[in-house]
């Protein structure tokens, strides 16, 4: 169907008067009557009952203009709802984080961009390094916050922030209050994570310990942060993470900062080079301006 002869069409049926219907859309009556009267050959119907002093709508005519209103206001949310996802202003965002990431910085990332764009659709998914450097090359998600980073030529890495690394404890173990030398914990049971693929956070913090010349003979594995510190609440080890993880209480834990330092670990948000999609750019953006107004305020 040529939806620009039904919208005439609908001008004249509007209008009873094909006339008025041609001065309303802007050209003049004789070629709107040819338009209509091919429009009839098209479709293989009478439109107008076309009188001496007036038209009127056939039976035809009048169920093609309840349908013709009903097709052009579809056309016109389809138009209005493909230019707001152009825009970003609605759609889909998949984003996926390294669990450590869910203590500090992406749950305002997260809460700024929902108030910004309440129509964009986030969906959250945790995962390890690996996880997410196969899911953005597989365009299984849009968006990946990693620590420190994925490196390939295939994604744009932008750091967002630096955090000190400190250390869980069982709240049963004898540590005094303020910091500690971790060195003083060598004889505890060290919870590493993730123990598949490697290398990983695990062999980043071994290697920080071994900068303090520390080796580390008790190695306990998990695969992740939070059964990590389930492992540390029940007394199993000492776990070294990110200091934003110390943020939230939790039972059967005291977190102390290291003295002297281990070190410092970095977030990043990584999407793909060839990305094209606008609330994922938009999604970067405001990330950085969130990142950048913590570390104001820090």
């Amino acid at each position: 169907m040529n939806l620009r002869r039904l919208d005439y069409f609908l001008a004249v049926a509007e209008e009873l008067h094909f006339g008025r219907a041609a001065e309303r859309l802007g050209m003049a009556q004789p070629p709107l009557s040819r338009q209509i009267q091919q429009f009839e050959q098209e479709l293989g119907a009478i439109l107008f009952n076309r009188g001496r002093n007036a038209i009127t709508l056939t039976q035809a005519g009048a169920r093609l203009q309840e349908r013709g209103r009903e097709l052009m206001r579809g056309i016109e949310d389809m138009k209005l709802e493909i230019r707001r996802l152009g825009q970003g202003a609605e759609g889909r965002l998949r984003i996926g984080f390294v669990g450590s990431s869910s203590y500090g910085i992406l749950p305002n990332i997260i809460k700024a961009f929902r108030a910004a764009y309440p129509g964009v659709n986030l969906s959250l998914m945790p995962m390890n390094n690996a996880s997410l450097y196969r899911a953005l090359i597989r365009r299984e998600i849009d968006v990946a916050f990693a620590r420190p980073t994925l490196s390939d030529p295939e994604f744009v890495t932008r750091k967002l922030c630096d955090e000190q690394l400190i250390v869980a404890v069982p709240d049963t173990l004898d540590t005094r209050e303020g910091p500690v030398d971790l060195r003083d914990l060598g004889a505890e049971n060290f919870i590493l994570y993730p123990e598949f693929p490697r290398p990983s956070y695990a062999d980043f913090v071994l290697e920080q310990c071994r900068s303090l010349g520390m080796e580390v003979p008790n190695r306990v594995f998990t695969m992740d942060l939070q059964t990590a510190l389930s492992l540390v609440a029940i007394g199993e080890g000492v776990c070294v993470v990110p200091e934003s993880v110390g943020s939230a209480p939790r039972n059967g834990i005291r977190f102390h900062r290291i003295e002297p330092p281990l070190g410092t670990t970095a977030v990043s948000i990584n999407t793909r080079v060839d990305e094209q999609g606008v609330h994922v750019h938009k999604f970067a953006t405001l990330a950085q301006e969130v990142a950048r107004g913590l570390a104001r305020k820090g």
